[in-house]
């Protein structure tokens, strides 16, 4: 069994649950989950145990509650009335949003308030943490020795605070898994991945990788097999949930534009002109974010070419479907004891593959590693 606890429980941690629970009772196909029931662990051993969020509307409610709510439809399955969202770690991470929201930390010293979650962990046997929280604008700490103060010093993000009690709960309880959804430079921080190997943990990051990232990796994958040289790339998304709302605003805004750009030059081996971001927040879209992207080229001859590439796509079940792999790949590396990071699950799943100095690459170049590591032979050769 991996029993996952979930920080955050908007729209991504609400498909993810109800979509894990259908998936378990055999009500849906596995549509969007990359390994499928390939691996060694099935969906049916992955059990929610704990969700934690601090918007005050959600807080004491279960998660069928909150399905009920947000998800599409009324077939929620009744499995969620047992899980009840707690309150978490706020340190700001909703500021600037239109939501009232209050930490555990606020009434009581930070450390204090991470000793209290270990304690709740510890009763839950967690072994794999998945976070994501709304996109908030973090630096990395760069230095393991930096870490221990920043959080004494409460001079730290809340998934930064996140990250680093469940590093705690490895030392003191059990080894787990910590998976970084979200743009925050975790499995980017090298204060981050040698703390979890010290702790004996293992963290994957950062930012999920959905919609146009993956199909533009994989774009200029094909642009420079065959040496065609790109000229400029434009692309943006528009979309309407909360994620979008928070990318409004420009310190966290930029915390996408560096996970979605790097890839370029990773790729490419040249930095070609681009425009690569969330772009606006229109309400009416709702989760169906709209897509729209151009990249100019050049072929034999000196002649230009174009693709224009227009798209919806439902933000939060995409990254639902990949939370299905990645806590299954969380508990076999914790199984194989790897700790630190796994470069091989970063680079497919994320949108900025840790460890820092690791390249992005194509999405395809990544399933064939991916597949390598995991054990795993695609049928199809």
């Amino acid at each position: 069994m991996i029993r996952v606890g979930i920080i955050g429980q908007g729209l991504v941690a609400t498909h993810f649950a109800v979509g894990l629970e259908k998936l378990k009772n055999n009500e849906i196909p596995d549509h969007g989950v990359p390994l499928r029931n390939w691996l060694p662990y099935k969906y049916t051993d992955i059990e929610i145990v704990a969700s934690y969020d601090v918007d005050e509307s959600k807080i004491g409610r279960t998660v069928f509650d909150i399905a009920l709510r947000d998800y599409p439809g009324n077939n929620i399955p009744g499995s969620l009335r047992d899980i009840v969202i707690r309150r978490g770690i706020h340190l700001n991470s909703m500021k600037g949003l239109p939501i009232k929201a209050r930490g555990r930390e606020e009434d009581k010293d930070l450390q204090q308030a991470l000793l209290e979650l270990i304690d709740e962990w510890k009763s839950m046997k967690i072994d794999v943490f998945i976070n994501v929280m709304t996109t908030e604008p973090v630096e990395p700490i760069g230095r393991l020795g930096n870490l221990e103060k920043r959080v004494a010093e409460g001079d730290v993000t809340a998934s930064q605070a996140y990250a680093y009690a469940v590093g705690l709960y490895c030392e003191k309880v059990r080894s787990a898994a910590f998976v970084n959804a979200i743009p925050s430079p975790i499995a980017n921080d090298p204060a981050f991945i040698e703390y979890y190997r010290q702790k004996k943990g293992v963290v994957f990051g950062d930012d999920g990788s959905t919609g146009a990232t993956p199909l533009t990796a994989d774009l200029l994958e094909h642009m420079y097999e065959r040496n065609r040289r790109v000229l400029d790339i434009a692309q943006f998304n528009i979309g309407g949930n909360t994620d979008f709302l928070a990318l409004n605003l420009p310190e966290r805004n930029i915390m996408k534009k560096k996970t979605k750009s790097g890839i370029v030059e990773d790729i490419l081996g040249y930095e070609a002109p681009n425009y690569i971001r969330p772009t606006g927040y229109l309400e009416p879209l709702g989760d169906k974010k709209f897509v729209a992207m151009i990249i100019e080229y050049l072929s034999f001859g000196e002649f230009k070419d174009e693709l224009y590439i227009v798209a919806r796509i439902n933000d939060s079940p995409a990254l639902a479907g990949l939370l299905v792999d990645l806590v299954r790949l969380g508990k076999i590396a914790l199984d194989r004891e790897t700790y630190g990071t796994v470069y091989e699950v970063n680079a497919f799943y994320m949108k900025k593959p840790g460890p820092p100095g690791f390249k992005a690459v194509s999405k395809y170049y990544a399933y064939t590693k991916l597949l390598e590591w995991a054990g795993v032979k695609d049928p199809r050769f």
